[in-house]
């Protein structure tokens, strides 16, 4: 019951943000079609049938039943209108500003939402490398403690949201099995899946110290491994830490096992650009921990290395805050970007649909650990929609704000307005375009539901 109360109250949340988003974007035009003069006729929240309205002034306030967008209407915004305060009569500079103002308030949105979540948090995350996983893929290729990371799979790092995206929009690739690399690789991870048996076993009746001793003897065999100079060396490493486990511990029934070596190999690799020492330097071909999803068997990426900490002071709250508002701001464009180069495809577009799976997604994950974690994750879900009407809004395409910004540049250039029938038609026909797309992505969604 305590859990369904919870999902309820996290829908509602959901619910109320996106509203929010809608509120501030609406709100932007409303404002400054007040500031400047122009009339505006209704300013509603959600779409469909009303709820309830009321008029103050010239202005109907209304709720409508659907809470999946809103709108300002003002007189002579889609019509000729001879109102001295109409829309189509207010001076160009005046319209442009009101045109521009939804998007540049879904940015403030996404500042106030972001200082939300990262005021919460205890500590911030650096780009400077302090350790590694014990079985680290990228520390056997080259990155090392105290590197500091500036570039990454071809993407500048500002901060640790940049080296996330980065990180996460790596593609998996084809390698050559039969690499010294890939043989360290897995040597480490052979001794590392031996610590977890002997500690996950509940026959092993391990005291802390003895648990203490395998994680240091594993440690610094897997060091020894990656700096191994041939296969024979590496392989040599590991028979002697299961030696030294052997004879310490008393395993003897668990031998040193071959190593399978295969022709190609899956693996998360990149270059890497890091100021070591003071000195840039450009580090090739880096692996990232690969390993197989259990659900689906297919390839994923795991970041196999720790960050040194940023404290948490009045100056690193305020920089974060905007510093990863940035970050989402760059992650928008560069996903625009990989759309028209091919980066990214259909299938990593969503609709509406999609974003509710995937706001129910991070609620569900982070509910597992507590109700203001799950409300943090459908924050951030928040920040980035934010962040993404607004740069959306603002592309030059017909019925966007961006499209009619740009007929508004046209006819501060020209000095004559585009006439309404054409300005119409180019409108209706974007709009008909985005319907069709939105239609297109919407299924796509429900697809990719129906199928898992």
């Amino acid at each position: 019951m305590t859990n369904v109360l919870s999902i309820a109250g996290l829908i509602i949340i959901g619910v109320l943000l996106f509203e929010l988003i809608i509120f501030f974007h609406e709100g932007g035009h409303y404002l400054t079609a007040k500031r400047s003069g122009i009339k505006v006729n209704e300013f509603a929240l959600g779409m469909g049938p009303k709820i309830f309205s009321f008029t103050k002034g010239e202005t109907t306030y209304s709720l409508r039943l659907l809470p999946i967008g809103g709108y300002c209407s003002m007189e002579g915004e889609d019509e000729d209108s001879d109102n001295s305060r109409a829309f189509n009569n207010a001076k160009i500079w005046k319209r442009m500003i009101v045109i521009i103002a939804g998007a540049v308030m879904n940015m403030v949105l996404g500042i106030i939402l972001m200082f939300v979540i990262v005021v919460q948090q205890p500590a911030y995350s650096s780009l400077t490398v302090d350790d590694f996983q014990v079985n680290s893929f990228s520390a056997n290729s080259g990155l090392q403690a105290g590197d500091q990371i500036i570039r990454l799979n071809n993407y500048n790092i500002w901060n640790s949201r940049d080296l996330s995206y980065a990180i996460g929009t790596m593609k998996v690739q084809e390698v050559d099995g039969h690499s010294i690399k890939i043989y360290k690789e897995d040597c480490t991870n052979e001794l590392t899946i031996l610590y977890q048996t002997l500690t996950n076993d509940e026959k092993n009746t391990l005291t802390e110290a003895q648990v203490k001793y395998l994680y240091n003897v594993i440690t610094e065999g897997c060091k020894k491994i990656n700096q191994a100079e041939s296969k024979e060396d590496a392989y040599k490493l590991m028979s002697d830490t299961y030696t030294q486990m052997n004879n310490q511990i008393g395993i003897s029934k668990f031998t040193v096992p071959e190593i399978e070596e295969k022709d190609t190999r899956q693996r998360y690799v990149t270059d890497i650009t890091v100021i070591r020492n003071g000195e840039q330097t450009e580090l090739k071909d880096v692996d990232f921990f690969t390993y197989r999803n259990p659900e689906t068997d297919a390839p994923s990426i795991a970041i196999d290395f720790y960050v040194k900490p940023i404290e948490k002071t009045f100056t690193s709250v305020i920089s974060e805050t905007f510093g990863q508002t940035v970050s989402v701001i760059r992650m928008t464009w560069s996903s625009l970007a990989g759309l028209v180069t091919g980066q990214f495809g259909i299938q990593d577009i969503s609709g509406p649909v999609g974003i509710t799976s995937a706001i129910s997604q991070v609620a569900s994950a982070g509910l597992e650990r507590s109700f203001m974690e799950a409300v943090n994750n459908i924050i951030l879900v928040m920040v980035i929609i934010t962040i993404n009407l607004g740069i959306v809004n603002m592309l030059p395409f017909p019925a966007l704000d961006g499209g009619r910004f740009v007929l508004l540049l046209i006819e501060g250039i020209f000095k004559k307005p585009i006439p309404r029938k054409v300005e119409s038609y180019i409108n209706a026909a974007g709009l008909v375009i985005l319907l069709l797309f939105m239609v297109l992505v919407s299924v796509k969604d429900i697809w990719q539901l129906v199928g898992g």
